[in-house]
């Protein structure tokens, strides 16, 4: 079964075309307020981050397609684990789907459609991932979509403490 079959028209796999677009999305200051990684990331920076990602046979880098335009990026990490337990992280178009009235209904799509690829295409066991506390509304779709915290610990950000939250979900869940 194709990656495509699956996704249907949600995703694309990420290419070097998609480098600079998923750049600014990255970098937008919503989306750095809530990222791990919270710095303003530079061109050497991703590309180096580009450069290991795209030959890593245990990372897959998607481009969401809402509407048939890009507007985010969901990562998996953990595909060849014999465990089959994957990481995912996302990020949207910000800018660009408020523009188009668009951000709600987008988001909702990439979480349906990343966790049907996470289990149907890529046969996770387990899917999950970190969440600032402080990061409500993430953490309120999550549940709505079936994900379970599992532990809340802290992870130092920038220097500075934060409360984390990693949230899960099994196969069959």
């Amino acid at each position: 079964m194709s990656e495509r079959s699956v996704a249907g028209e949600a995703f694309r796999p990420a290419d070097d075309g998609d480098l600079h677009r998923m750049l600014h999305w990255r970098n937008h200051p919503q989306v750095r307020a809530v990222s791990l990684t919270s710095h303003e990331i530079g061109l050497d920076e991703h590309t180096a981050w580009w450069a290991k990602v795209r030959v890593d046979p245990d990372r897959r880098v998607l481009v969401h397609l809402h509407e048939g335009t890009p507007s985010g990026v969901v990562t998996f990490s953990g595909i060849t684990s014999p465990a089959r337990a994957l990481t995912w992280g996302f990020y949207l178009d910000i800018a660009g789907l408020e523009a188009r009235a668009a951000l709600l209904p987008a988001w909702l799509s990439l979480e349906r459609a990343a966790i049907a690829y996470a289990f149907e295409t890529l046969g996770a066991r387990t899917l999950g991932g970190e969440t600032f506390t402080s990061n409500q509304p993430v953490l309120a779709l999550h549940r709505r979509f079936g994900f379970r915290v599992v532990r809340q610990y802290e992870r130092e950000i920038d220097g500075r403490p934060q409360e984390v939250v990693w949230t899960e979900m099994s196969r069959g869940t």
